[in-house]
Parts: structure tokens; sequence; C-alpha cells
């Protein structure tokens, strides 16, 4: 018989972890409070993956905790080992649990119909909903907080199932006593000059498509005041210290107009799941929505 191969690398995922909190916070201490343990226990933890690897990852030196070069190299292969073993053991309960479905939405998207029809369809079933914010449906669908997402483009969808549903023209929100709020329709001429505000640490492409940016004669956007949240946009517009590019279908304040945006993209709203689930749930929450979830009427 042909040797048998040689196990793989025993890690043990704790050490793994607790190497990474000393890796991000450079200080055995504060990394200790953070695990809710002790510092010197914390040392024992960090030497013993040390001895399990057979070589140095971090000194310790008056001017604080570095990394060695070979911690250097082990911290994004920890991180990644620590986010397999999490989309291991999310993969597994899903398999063994297959009456179960987390249905993800993003503001301002009504998904209740097809998620009523699935409730009826199936009364077995443990069906979740559960709103994210517009950055949010690949990293919950590929971390395995939801299973399907109804999310307006673009987002990043490699490793994802994407069907699309419907669109949603894009207007321009301003208050009522703005040049243009009387206006049928407007184009991005009309706008050229308009600030639009800037969401911090928004997603680049969201943040491209939304603001327009760069704009299609290779102009960048005006940019307008830095803010937190999208809701916040629409305090900001109402002050008159920025427009906003929206969908016909949000509700407004009673203080802001939505005027059409003329010769831009529309919104395309889809519903997106992991590439390849097997959970039938998602396959027939999929099937129920391409039926029920059409574009809503303009309030």
């Amino acid at each position: 018989m042909p040797d048998s191969p040689p196990p793989p690398a025993a890690f043990d995922l704790r050490l793994v972890w607790c190497f990474t909190v000393v890796a991000e916070y450079r200080h055995f201490g504060r990394a200790a409070e953070a695990l809710h343990t002790t510092q010197p226990s914390l040392s024992r933890q960090i030497h013993r993956l040390e001895q399990q690897l057979g070589v140095r990852l971090l000194e310790r030196t008056p001017q604080g905790n570095h990394l060695t070069e070979a911690g250097e190299v082990f911290l994004p292969l920890a991180t990644a080992l620590l986010r397999s073993a999490d989309q291991a053991a999310a993969r597994t309960r899903a398999a063994g649990l297959p009456s179960r479905i987390a249905v993800g939405h993003t503001p301002g998207i009504i998904i209740t119909p097809a998620v009523r029809e699935l409730r009826r369809r199936h009364p077995e079933a443990e069906v979740r909903t559960l709103q994210l914010d517009p950055g949010e449906p690949r990293p919950a669908l590929l971390d395995h907080c939801v299973d399907a997402v109804v999310a307006r483009l673009p987002f990043a969808t490699d490793g994802l199932d994407v069907t699309a549903l419907y669109d949603e023209p894009r207007v321009l929100v301003v208050p009522l006593d703005h040049r243009l709020a009387a206006r049928k329709s407007v184009t991005l001429d009309d706008i050229a000059d308009e600030p639009l505000p800037q969401v911090r640490g928004a997603d680049p492409l969201l943040s491209a498509f939304w603001r327009i940016d760069p704009r299609p004669d290779g102009r960048p956007a005006p940019d307008g005041p830095l803010i937190e949240a999208v809701a916040d946009q629409f305090e900001l517009t109402a002050e008159g210290r920025a427009v906003t590019i929206s969908v016909a279908t949000h509700t407004l304040r009673p203080d802001l107009t939505a005027i059409p945006l003329d010769g831009v993209e529309a919104s395309h709203v889809v519903l997106a799941t992991r590439d390849r689930d097997r959970n039938h749930l998602v396959a027939a929450f999929r099937a129920y929505a391409t039926k029920i979830l059409v574009r809503p009427a303009k309030p």
C-alpha cells in the first residue's frame, strides 16, 4: 500500500484568534481585556501557537509588541483561516437545518408579499427577515447572515446568483423652494453644479452610482457635505445644503419634492443568493419573488 499522506497542520483555532487580536491591538494588556482573559494566560497561548508553528510571531520591546516577519506573513492567513472556519460551520448548520431561511432587504424595498407566500406554502419553515444597510448584501450572504437578499444594484456579485426583479427610475430630490422644484423633469446638465452628499465609508460602487460620479462628460460630481448615513441626506437636502438622487418610489417628507431625472440609468432591484445554494426554501423564495415582487406604485 502507498504511504498515507501526512496529517494537515493542527491549529487550535482559539490560539489563532488570540493571535489576531494581539496583532490588532499590538498590546497584550489591551488584547487580554478584549478577550476577557488575563495577560499571563494570553502570553502562554501565543507561546503555544508559536511552538506549534515553530517560529516567533511577536517581538516584545519597550516600545510595544511588533509582528516578526513570520507574524506579518501569518496574520492575513490566520484571518482567512478563521473566516473559512466560520463559513464551514455556517454552511454545515444550514445543510442540517434546511427548513430555515433568512431573507434580507435594503431600505425602501418591500418583500412582504413574497415572504407571506413563502410562509403560506411552507408553514413548517422558520422564516426570518432582516433589514441590511445598502453596502451589506454580499457580505451578509457570504457570511451566512442571510440566505437571500432583495436589494438595489450595484454591489459586487461574484460568488452570487442574481435574478433581476424590476427597475425604479431615478429622481432628483430637492426642497420645495429650490429653483428646480417646479420643473416636470431635469437632466444632469441642470444639476451640473449642484453638490451631492458624501456618505462616510460608503461602498465606492454605490457612491458612484447614486452620485452619478463621474458624469458622462468625465467631470466629477460636485461634492456636498460629508454625512454618516444615507438617511441623513434628506435632512441635508431639506436644509438646502445639497440635492439628492433617489428613486421615484421613495416616500418623501412633506418639505421635499422629487423630479424625474432624464437620461440616466434606472435603479435595478434584484434578488441575490449564494451561488449553488441547495436550500429548497431559497429556490422557493426565488420563484415567489420573481412572480410577486414587482415595481411598486409611486407614492
